[in-house]
């Protein structure tokens, strides 16, 4: 089945509720007229005067409303968060925290996702669909992966609508996120030092201790990345407990562990089961993770927002997975826009890039039993969780939700963007519905060559 399809009939009709958003429409309406409709659950947030920062986080009077109705009101701390989209975009994303009246970290449950206190506001800019994150990050959870949960919403800050975001759960660990144990730091040795370790391969943010990176904020590998031609190397920076929290024995005992697992990986020995990678990985947690970022051809697989984490007496496991907003063909550079090459690959397309990818990747593709498990749990995927009727229909269950509140019309009048090149942008519709259109034809022509692909590894 196209991925075209499904949606002729519903498409025609877009243009005539108002959301097939070209440059002329984009100019019409007000923010009055798009905050007071019923819609989305809509976030109000008032910073009383004071500047937003990237750090620290800065008090907020907060109420959600959800048709009408508030559903929530207190404080919340807010920051800006994200490396080169805070950067880049007038359209800006948001650390929240929920706070009490003494701006203290409370945890409260929010449009019906688990109680906590850290969460994100992200707002889509670049990705003009609106939907490449809330769509795999689904995707992660039905195949059984924790993805952060997410939902469409609306924001008002400072009475300035900001147009459409996704309300989402922030990585870290917690027994509904990432659920591993918490390490206390009079646990350095025995069986306490071994986990929970949340490491990230990523650009440094927020507080790391120092500038770039250091041995307060991070370890780094001792196998050079593949075709690597300036001396880069990988990093792999302490995300829990973090740069501030961990103690010199718990350094010790992940980066030691890591390093253990790579000089297995690069052994000739590497496919043994005893001696090789295995003692030191959750094999099937590294499918899925090479999967999901095959399947959306991630810019930045592998090489940056790439998590993974160890519990206590456990073996590494790869993931959760974040940020595609520059996947699914959203991005015109090495490769990212093709639907014919492997995201493992990046470093032989550019290999002068600072961040590249480790060498893991292309070593586990030469183990016949790893590329064994791989193709049968993409059959199995495939069959259920990945098919293309699936996919669909997690796509026009997002489009009929931003469509029937109006969300595509608010979002592009408030910036408007439809027709213009946005960093980094493979394609430029001059309409909502030919961006969205790109993207599923993007996906079945990316399906189409990585049936045949895996196959043949």
């Amino acid at each position: 089945m196209r991925f075209q399809t499904v949606f002729f009939l519903m498409v025609l009709c877009v243009g005539c509720n108002g959301d097939d958003v070209d440059q002329t429409t984009q100019q019409e309406g007000t923010n009055e007229e798009q905050t007071e409709k019923d819609g989305l659950p809509h976030f109000y947030m008032d910073t009383k005067g004071e500047q937003i920062v990237d750090e620290p986080k800065i008090s907020s009077d907060a109420r959600i409303e959800e048709n009408g109705t508030i559903i929530f009101q207190g404080n919340m701390g807010i920051e800006f968060r994200g490396a080169s989209s805070q950067a880049l975009f007038p359209k800006k994303s948001y650390g929240l925290e929920t706070w009490d009246e003494s701006n203290n970290d409370i945890d409260v449950s929010l449009l019906g996702l688990p109680e906590e206190e850290d969460w994100i506001l992200y707002g889509p800019y670049s990705d003009k669909t609106l939907m490449r994150n809330i769509l795999i990050y689904d995707l992660s959870r039905e195949m059984g992966r924790y993805a952060s949960r997410g939902k469409f919403v609306d924001l008002t800050l400072n009475d300035n609508y900001q147009g459409v975001y996704i309300f989402m759960e922030k990585l870290k660990r917690d027994g509904q996120r990432i659920d591993i144990n918490k390490l206390k730091e009079d646990e350095i040795s025995g069986d306490d030092v071994t986990g929970g370790y949340i490491l990230k391969i990523d650009k440094t943010a927020g507080n790391n201790l120092g500038e770039g990176y250091n041995v307060h904020n991070s370890f780094v590998s001792a196998h050079a990345p593949p075709h690597a031609t300036q001396d880069q190397k990988v990093y792999f920076l302490y995300e829990y407990p973090d740069a501030e929290d961990i103690v010199p024995e718990q350094k010790d005992y992940i980066s030691q562990y890591i390093t253990d697992f790579e000089n297995a990986l690069a052994s000739e020995d590497f496919t043994d089961a005893e001696h090789g990678y295995n003692a030191y990985i959750d094999v099937d947690s590294f499918i899925d993770f090479f999967i999901l970022n095959e399947v959306a051809n991630n810019v930045d697989a592998y090489r940056l927002s790439t998590f993974m984490h160890k519990e206590k007496n456990g073996k590494l496991h790869m993931g959760p997975i974040w940020d595609f907003n520059l996947a699914f063909g959203n991005a015109n550079y090495c490769g990212g826009g093709d639907t014919q090459v492997w995201a493992y690959k990046f470093n032989e397309r550019c290999p002068e890039d600072f961040w590249l990818v480790p060498f893991w990747w292309e070593r586990l593709l030469q183990d016949p039993l790893f590329v064994s498990r791989l193709k049968n749990r993409w059959i199995e995927l495939r069959g259920n969780q990945l098919s293309n009727e699936r996919i669909e229909a997690h796509i026009e269950g997002y489009l009929t939700t931003l469509e029937d509140t109006g969300s595509i019309q608010s979002n592009f009048t408030t910036w408007p963007i439809i027709g213009t090149y946005i960093w980094p942008n493979n394609h430029v519709g001059n309409s909502y519905k030919s961006d969205l259109d790109y993207m599923r034809n993007w996906l079945e022509n990316r399906f189409l060559w990585l049936d045949n692909a895996i196959e043949q590894l």
